[in-house]
């Protein structure tokens, strides 16, 4: 078995605020164990409202008020430098940030400053981290630049001067050019057609190999998730309630959550209309007792309204947080599933 790079046991983020005089605690990420393994590549999967964003602010180490770690612990074990975000000192994450651990942001224009030219922004994330100046340092950029099949001139651009899809790898390139041991990528290809995609996605993977890093990759879109990920781990309603190999998870799901996710992609061949999953997420300030699931789930029976499914092993590297979880039927023939 891999050697694990994290591990996150317990982790509970709450948002606690206080505005006149009423308390209020939205249980964004609540008690997720799990951990991320060495040069592999795991997706997050999860409808919006899910807990996603949050769940990643806390490993990236981006947590600010409202939202605190209430308890648990998310421990990184780097080269040279083992960090818990849960206690660490502002030195320790900064210490880590963008040499051990770094983060490819949703939409390029939250990273890139209209003003600034392109070299200027490298300058701001890398040269400190690589310890590196001048003509050195801008070497070390163009040959990275190279990798990604972008031009050195994009150095002395404005983003405003490139298409989304340069701009999208410009942003990887800065995630990437002092070589993290750990990749967050949040929705990377959101905003961009699907020729673009699949160039943003085949470079991720190409980059992810050649450095061996691991990578937690952040998208709803299940047929990306396919594509690109090793093992996926489902999100609902702030809990991790399914995770897999992810083929696994395609063909045999264990959670009827999981399953449902699958049915909604669209098989060659099949025009009919996709199902769609009544109702909507919880109020995370007041979920529901029992498995937060079950006011939208066909399985569900008195026992899922009133008690909370563990998260137990269910077949070899699989594991399913349903009281009903062999009553899950693979909704999706393997050949007709979207698995370019």
């Amino acid at each position: 078995m891999t050697e694990d790079l994290l591990k996150v046991e317990g982790l509970k983020a709450y948002y606690q605020m206080n505005y006149f005089g009423v308390s209020r605690e939205v249980r964004a990420v609540d008690d997720i164990t799990m951990s991320i393994r060495r040069n592999e590549i795991y997706g997050i999967a999860g409808e919006s409202s899910s807990g996603k964003t949050s769940f990643i602010k806390v490993l990236a180490a981006a947590i600010r008020p409202p939202m605190r770690i209430v308890d648990g612990s998310a421990k990184y074990a780097f080269k040279g430098l083992d960090v818990d975000v849960a206690t660490a000192t502002p030195e320790q994450i900064e210490a880590m940030r963008w040499k051990h651990l770094s983060y490819i942001m949703q939409g390029s224009m939250s990273v890139l400053n209209p003003l600034r030219r392109i070299g200027r922004t490298f300058e701001d994330f890398a040269a400190r981290p690589l310890g590196l100046r001048g003509a050195a340092f801008k070497q070390r950029v163009i040959g990275h630049l190279e990798r990604l099949k972008l031009p050195a001139d994009v150095l002395n651009a404005y983003p405003h001067e490139l298409s989304g899809g340069m701009r999208q790898r410009v942003t990887i390139g800065l995630a990437t050019v002092c070589h993290p041991e750990f990749i967050i990528a949040d929705e990377p290809t959101t905003a961009l057609d699907v020729v673009v995609q699949k160039e943003v996605l085949g470079l991720i993977r190409e980059i992810q190999q050649d450095m061996g890093s691991s990578v937690v990759f952040v998208t709803h879109d299940m047929s990306v998730h396919a594509n690109m990920t090793d093992r996926v781990g489902i999100i609902y309603a702030g809990r991790l309630v399914e995770e897999g190999p992810t083929r696994q998870m395609f063909f045999a799901p264990k959670h009827p959550y999981t399953a449902h996710l699958v049915a909604s992609l669209p098989r060659i061949g099949d025009t009919a209309q996709r199902p769609a999953l009544e109702g909507r997420p919880p109020n995370l300030a007041e979920p529901p007792a029992g498995c937060r699931f079950h006011p939208r789930c066909p399985l569900a029976v008195d026992k899922c309204r009133s008690e909370v499914p563990p998260l137990v092993s269910v077949a070899n590297d699989h594991r399913s947080a349903c009281w009903r979880s062999d009553d899950v039927a693979p909704l999706v023939a393997p050949q007709q599933t979207v698995m370019a």
